[in-house]
């Protein structure tokens, strides 16, 4: 009999495990895939530590989540400074005094503040992701560096798209590539996989065990990780979510492009970017290198959910699902697929820390 049965060894069901744990409970974690680490996981492959379900660069600025993850792995000072590909000519990620630079040839933040008035088409009220954009940058910027990437990636128009999207990518108007703006920022030395099999050691995990299909142990509780509308069979119809294929490719090159992420604006251009895992720890192999081409593809139940659309028709279809799981005993719905909610990793952290905390 476990005290707790965790489903999924993502960051937040790894947590949890490794707190209870140490506070005396009997837990016993359950995964269908067939390793650790949910889609945090890294395969290690010539060397090269590569991130199987797309980049994850750590970033915080709270310094209680930064002190606990520490206790597991040393991180490097990887920063990370995408680049925009726009039918061969390149632009600095995200937007700031780089991209105006090479847009508009000019110099100043009141240059390019008045180049982005002069295209921003009046916009006062934005109403969809395509109006917001126009109003934050312009319609040059928009034109080349958000349009074709966004309505691929999201395989919608962008004026269906909620304007709350656009909103978390940085416009600065100083020299500044930086992605982010927290106060800790990294890769973790040796890969994300390592942190998983420290926080799981000596915890009981059954991989390939899918919670509908699988026997399962006896428990007393549950802290479910996993989709909340798969969890209530689909009853009143199936969340939409953004999902991407990974294609993982090796090249006998020691560069093959220079940067860890370049992203290819283009609307023609099937996927969306192209990552290069070596860049992230700077690894020192001239022999071979192994990149990643994302696709995004359209989601069905039987793909991976990756990033929830959080428009108004599936906010609404959510929270029926919400009001069940609120009468639901003994069972916890946490993380981004249980709460239908995109997290940052240090959110995940900060959450289950919370959690495990309140006991």
């Amino acid at each position: 009999m476990y005290d707790y049965l965790i489903v999924g060894s993502g960051f937040y069901g790894s947590i949890c495990a490794r707190e209870l744990t140490n506070k005396g409970q009997k837990v016993c974690v359950v995964e269908k895939r067939n390793h650790i680490g949910g889609n945090c996981y890294t395969s290690n492959r010539d060397g090269i530590n590569v991130h199987d379900y797309g980049p994850h660069i750590f970033h915080t600025s709270n310094k209680k989540v930064w002190k606990w993850i520490n206790q597991y792995v040393q991180f490097n000072s990887f920063i990370n400074t995408p680049i925009a590909n726009y039918k061969g000519k390149l632009y600095s990620l995200p937007f700031n005094m780089w991209t105006f630079n090479q847009l508009w040839g000019v110099t100043t933040p009141q240059e390019a503040k008045q180049k982005i008035k002069e295209t921003s088409l009046n916009i006062s009220n934005p109403k969809n992701l395509e109006e917001q954009a126009i109003k934050l940058v312009g319609k040059d910027v928009y034109e080349k560096l958000i349009k074709g990437y966004t309505e691929k990636q999201w395989r919608q128009k962008a004026t269906t798209l909620p304007k709350e999207i656009i909103k978390r990518i940085p416009v600065r108007f100083t020299y500044n590539n930086n992605y982010f703006n927290d106060k800790y920022q990294g890769i973790p030395i040796g890969g994300y996989t390592k942190i998983f099999e420290q926080l799981l050691n000596g915890i009981d995990v059954k991989l390939e065990t899918d919670f509908f299909t699988s026997k399962l142990p006896k428990y007393k509780k549950i802290i479910y990780t996993g989709p909340i509308d798969k969890y209530f069979n689909y009853q009143f119809g199936e969340l939409e979510y953004k999902t991407t294929r990974f294609k993982h490719k090796k090249f006998n090159t020691g560069n093959y492009q220079g940067n860890a992420v370049i992203n290819f604006t283009e609307k023609n251009i099937p996927y969306t970017r192209i990552i290069e895992h070596k860049h992230f720890e700077k690894i020192e192999n001239n022999n071979s290198t192994w990149i990643t081409f994302e696709y995004p593809e359209e989601y069905n139940r039987n793909k991976e959910p990756y990033y929830p659309v959080n428009d108004i028709k599936n906010t609404e279809k959510y929270l029926k699902y919400k009001n069940l799981a609120n009468q639901e005993k003994n069972i916890i719905f946490r993380g981004r697929l249980a709460e239908y909610k995109y997290y940052d990793m240090d959110e995940v952290i900060e959450l289950a820390l919370n959690y495990t905390d309140s006991l």
